[in-house]
């Protein structure tokens, strides 16, 4: 998980660099299509092939607006205005998303007094990032648009956990396959969005290649292995880390300033998200215990000295013995 915040929590950078020299809709369509290229190329290595059939296909379409196409040019707009750093402290805000939905669609069961805390804090952390009562506050489309997009991922997150993964097509296909129907999705957008001419330099080839091999195309492969084994909501955690990425890339490469009320605010968001999953985490391991103690007694309650005294006298030994003498 660890590499995957590092390539995730450094895509914020690569965006602010792109937009350099690509507009918000060409850097989404060419990452959705550099990321679909080298999965591609990793499936034919691998051997593997696509998903088949028109179901499974519906519901990678479906993902790929929700997880894909939809947050990533949500990201590209709303990094016009709002710096690297700051977009990856509201990208954090995920995992509060994830319990919200959750609860929406029935697979959070209760709402914990924890639990609730932690969503309050959480969103007051936002709040205090967006700052809306100060003139030099965030509230603007930009950074709308950056939380709209966390929400997205923990649509998208969901929706994969519940359709996608677990449905006997290996990771690496159902990855590929996303990526692709998000290429489609987003080309449309090409000409909406301003098909502006290319101000191609060679930091902007580099960021666009970065941003859509390794932050899109291998970030999205970890993301999808990630929930098939732990979970949409564990996958949705690795929001702890991006904000550190984010804001020590975005101040070390770029420059940028880092307030204190941001810095408060990223704080207060990973407390709040930390509260959410504290409470999860200590009801999964209840029922862990429980069955492994059960166990362990039901053997040890019938002695092994008990069958065996049973089968000697009183079994088919005594019976065996006395019938050759009648």
């Amino acid at each position: 998980m660890g590499v995957l915040a590092l390539l995730w929590g450094s895509t914020f950078l690569w965006i602010e660099l792109a937009l350099d020299g690509l507009s918000p809709a060409q850097v989404t369509l060419v990452r959705c299509a550099l990321g679909a290229a080298t999965l591609t190329v990793l499936l034919l290595l691998t051997r593997n092939r696509l998903p088949r059939g028109r179901a499974m296909w519906k519901h990678i379409f479906i993902a790929a607006f929700f997880c894909n196409a939809l947050p990533f040019g949500l990201f590209s707009v709303g990094q016009q205005t709002v710096d690297s750093g700051v977009a990856g402290a509201l990208n954090a805000t995920t995992p509060l998303w994830s319990v919200l939905i959750g609860l929406a669609i029935g697979t959070e069961r209760g709402l914990r007094p924890v639990r609730l805390a932690g969503l309050l804090v959480g969103f007051a952390g936002t709040s205090l990032i967006f700052a809306p009562w100060e003139q030099s506050g965030m509230t603007s489309w930009g950074a709308l648009a950056i939380v709209g997009a966390a929400a997205s991922y923990a649509v998208g997150f969901a929706y994969m956990g519940h359709h996608l993964v677990g449905k006997g097509v290996p990771t690496l296909s159902l990855s590929a396959a996303q990526l692709m129907a998000a290429t489609v999705l987003t080309a449309p957008a090409l000409p909406a969005g301003g098909a502006q001419p290319l101000q191609v330099t060679p930091t902007t080839l580099i960021a666009i290649a970065v941003l859509g091999i390794f932050a899109t195309g291998v970030t999205f492969h970890l993301t999808y292995r990630i929930i098939a084994d732990e979970g949409a909501t564990n996958a949705a955690t690795v929001g702890y880390l991006l904000p550190v990425v984010s804001v020590a890339l975005g101040a070390i490469v770029l420059d940028e300033a880092f307030s204190f009320r941001v810095a408060a605010g990223m704080a207060v968001v990973l407390i709040g998200v930390s509260m959410t999953r504290r409470q999860k985490r200590t009801s999964a391991a209840l029922p862990e215990r429980t069955p492994s103690v059960q166990p362990k007694r039901t053997p040890s309650a019938p002695p092994k000295e008990t069958p065996a005294a049973s089968t000697r006298p009183a079994g088919a030994g005594l019976r065996w013995v006395d019938s050759p003498h009648d």
